[in-house]
């Protein structure tokens, strides 16, 4: 028989291997999502024909002209970064409260059609927004909502993935005892929502509200679909900038305006990370 002392040092050595191995991937995995990020920063101090020459390591000294060139250029950038700030934050709030409360409403009630509604709401999920985006179109006419933020931020409510995801947290951390408990001394079912429920959700919330901030604020084909003029968003503006003429194309401009897009999605995330992977971890294990 081995002795103790040699079969400690094999288990020692093999945790050792372990973590190396570990901390190996996690640095490769880390470069290869932030040096994306750093090409990015990299390219938008460098002017237009430095770019046309290829990547370069170090940074260059273009940096304020290109963006004083975006500022007073043909497009309302810092009105176009209000509009989407607004859009998504807006839809951030709505997104999360409705999908949390629809999401107690199945969990918290018992009713006849509670497992269709249930199945329903995720068969709404298997629907492309490019399907339903002529009708959609049509019935903001007929509404006369076009070139509107509220065709934006109110079919926000209705979103079921976050539905779902609320649904998965509620089911391993909201005891249905507490909520018995609540009407028992006479609470009534808002209250109990707002002041019980929501403040034992916010790990869950906090996650949604990034993924539904970035997802409005990176949101495209809708927002091109209804909106025009000064009520543009940010991602119209910059597919605006990669599209215009050669002649006043400039590539460091495009660069310095997608750096500037990237910041408010930055800060909002820093602003909840501390909450993400809590908030994924208790919603995707069922206690």
């Amino acid at each position: 028989m081995r002795s103790e002392v040699a079969q400690k040092n094999e288990k020692g050595l093999g945790v050792g291997t372990r973590r190396v191995i570990a901390y190996t991937v996690l640095i490769i995995v880390s470069f290869l999502c932030l040096f994306w990020f750093y090409v990015l920063f990299i390219n938008a101090t460098r002017s237009n024909g430095d770019l046309n020459k290829g990547f370069r390591i170090l940074p260059s000294t273009y940096l304020l002209k290109n963006w004083t060139g975006v500022l007073n250029g043909t497009q309302p950038i810092i009105r176009g970064m209000f509009n989407s700030l607004f859009v998504a934050v807006c839809s951030a709030v709505l997104c999360t409260y409705f999908s949390t409360m629809t999401a107690y409403a199945i969990h918290a009630y018992d009713f006849k059609l509670k497992k269709f509604m249930f199945t329903f709401i995720l068969m709404v999920m298997m629907i492309p927004t490019q399907v339903t985006a002529l009708g959609f179109v049509q019935q903001l006419r007929d509404w006369k909502l076009m070139n509107s933020f509220i065709p934006l931020i109110v079919p926000a409510i209705a979103a079921p993935v976050t539905f779902f995801y609320m649904k998965q947290y509620m089911e391993s951390n909201l005891p249905l005892a507490l909520v018995e408990a609540a009407r028992i001394d006479g609470s009534g079912e808002f209250r109990t929502f707002n002041t019980i429920v929501l403040p034992l959700m916010k790990p869950a919330i906090s996650v949604q509200a990034i993924f539904t901030f970035v997802s409005s604020w990176n949101n495209y084909f809708t927002p091109a679909l209804i909106l025009k003029e000064k009520k543009r968003t940010l991602p119209i503006l910059i597919a605006e900038l990669r599209s215009a003429d050669w002649l006043k194309f400039d590539m460091g401009q495009v660069y310095v305006t997608i750096a500037f897009s990237i910041f408010p999605v930055i800060l909002v995330y820093l602003f909840l990370s501390k909450f993400i992977v809590e908030g994924v971890t208790a919603g995707g294990v069922k206690g």
